[in-house]
């Protein structure tokens, strides 16, 4: 089994990465192949909705986007990490999901997936749901835990205080673990596809 987790945040080793580690340590106990990819910080470009990647399955701007999807073909759960950035998830993310996941559904569907977000206060709860939608759009089941995925703090030293989002990063860590492994293990043929309907409201 392997898992993909994702840090976009500009600081490779800050309070994301430092949330992370906290889940990757879980994967690691439970045996479970992970790997952290950082977006590094010289800024993913967004989408320019050109359909190429209808095609070709993969992005004409060949970055990190094309990168990670190598990796996610092969991946059974992912991670998707932010720092709050103006109450939302990084900019970094955002354009690097927008071009992941568009018409790549194939990759994605029926594996799950979680968000985790560092802030230094609020924040959390709305780039959560910003995350979460990528999911729900692509048929992946969503991991939960006993409370909503964040971590506090300016600093990674201040995450270390924070002993309850802490311990919510490792129940959601271990949740992942065990519904990835229900699914796989099941052995059941995921639901028939149906072939998509558009609805164009302007008439």
């Amino acid at each position: 089994m392997k898992i993909i987790l994702v840090n976009s945040s500009p600081n490779k080793n800050g309070c994301t990465f430092r949330a992370l580690q906290e889940m990757k340590n879980v994967f690691d106990q439970e045996g479970v192949i992970s790997e952290i990819f950082w977006l590094g910080n010289d800024g993913i470009r967004g989408c320019i909705g050109c359909g190429k990647c209808l095609s070709t399955g993969r992005c004409i701007f060949n970055d990190k986007v094309n990168e990670f999807l190598e990796k996610a073909q092969t991946a059974d759960a992912f991670v998707f990490g932010s720092p709050v950035h103006f109450a939302n998830i990084s900019a970094n993310l955002s354009a690097f999901m927008d071009r992941a996941f568009y018409g790549k559904t194939r990759i994605f569907a029926h594996k799950p997936a979680c968000g985790i977000i560092s802030a230094r206060r609020s924040g959390t709860t709305a780039s959560l749901e910003a995350i979460n939608k990528y999911f729900t759009i692509s048929q992946m089941p969503i991991a939960s835990s006993v409370y909503w995925n964040a971590v506090h703090g300016k600093t990674p030293a201040d995450v270390e205080q924070d002993q309850e989002g802490l311990q919510t990063v490792r129940v959601l860590a271990k949740n992942l673990v065990w519904l990835t492994r229900c699914i796989k293990e099941a052995k059941i043929a995921p639901p028939d596809s149906e072939v998509p309907i558009k609805t164009n409201f302007i008439r």
